[in-house]
């Protein structure tokens, strides 16, 4: 750990922080978006003038910043100057820039039984892991920080705690997926972590399931863009070929808008296929228009 003093600034924005309950991620992504610009400014960012936050995102996007990056430093910023600085009249010169969203992409069932079934071994550790990204759609922080006491068998329910937004909630745990972690488990016999790492007393990482991912889909011949997230995404787009009510899968999900669920009817090709079409319902002549 870095002995270096923090500023009296710094300390003050991470109280701030602390006490509206921002994670760690959130926290030092905004310490970061603040670093940033003082390093572009040469001096203190409490200093700031509404030209010089007109410069700096004008020299981000010259720079290459993609929007994400710039959305994600005038959410920073405007917390350092409205919250910390008390200053919300510095705030008009940040801009949020619009960009569009691309479609998730998706796995068909028959692919993703050949990634699960391509998961390296030994024993069903990663088998397991990677199917409850499918079969519950958890997302990989929260299934590495799993214990063996949020399998809840008796209610058929997966409990995660402080998942995205710092936000508990319960998941969907199938039959097929209980008996696959409860293989894991008879192997494992781990009494805390559901996926302990090198380190029993520590959970495998995200980058170790990224990776084992990422492992299973060239064994599997799919492509390099297969990731977690997206057996996520394909848990949920099935859900909806099969009528499930997007309603419930934004529950399962975890998300705070349902428009973000909403977007899985893009790609829902099931379901696009049974829409009949206004012209079909309109009495056209037989030999055509």
């Amino acid at each position: 750990m870095s002995n270096k003093p923090i500023s009296d600034l710094r300390r003050r924005m991470i109280e701030d922080m602390t006490v509206r309950s921002f994670g760690e991620k959130t926290q030092n992504g905004y310490l970061r978006h603040v670093e940033t610009l003082a390093a572009f400014l040469g001096r203190s960012p409490d200093t700031a003038t509404g030209d010089d936050i007109r410069q700096f995102q004008l020299h981000q996007v010259e720079h290459g910043a993609q929007p994400s990056t710039l959305n994600s430093q005038a959410s920073g910023l405007r917390f350092f100057f409205t919250i910390t600085l008390g200053r919300p009249d510095l705030t008009h010169q940040l801009v949020r820039t619009n960009y569009p969203c691309k479609l998730p992409r998706i796995l068909s069932p028959d692919e993703v039984l050949r990634l699960l079934e391509a998961a390296p071994g030994p024993g069903f550790k990663y088998k397991a892991a990677l199917s409850i990204v499918y079969g519950a759609g958890l997302r990989v922080g929260e299934i590495v920080m799993l214990r063996v006491s949020d399998i809840d068998s008796e209610r058929m329910l997966i409990r995660v705690e402080m998942g995205k937004g710092r936000k508990d909630r319960h998941a969907m745990l199938s039959q097929l997926l209980l008996e696959l972690l409860r293989a894991w488990w008879r192997q494992c016999r781990s009494r805390g972590w559901l996926f302990p790492g090198r380190d029993p007393l520590l959970p495998i990482s995200t980058r170790q399931l990224n990776r084992v991912c990422h492992l299973a889909a060239e064994a599997a011949g799919l492509g390099s863009w297969v990731t977690p997230h997206t057996l996520r995404h394909s848990f949920a787009t099935h859900l909806l070929e099969n009528n499930t009510d997007v309603r419930v899968i934004q529950v399962l999900l975890g998300h705070a808008k349902l428009d973000t669920t909403a977007r899985y009817a893009h790609v829902a090709t099931n379901v696009l296929r049974t829409v009949t079409s206004p012209l079909d319902r309109l009495k056209l002549p037989k030999d055509g228009p």
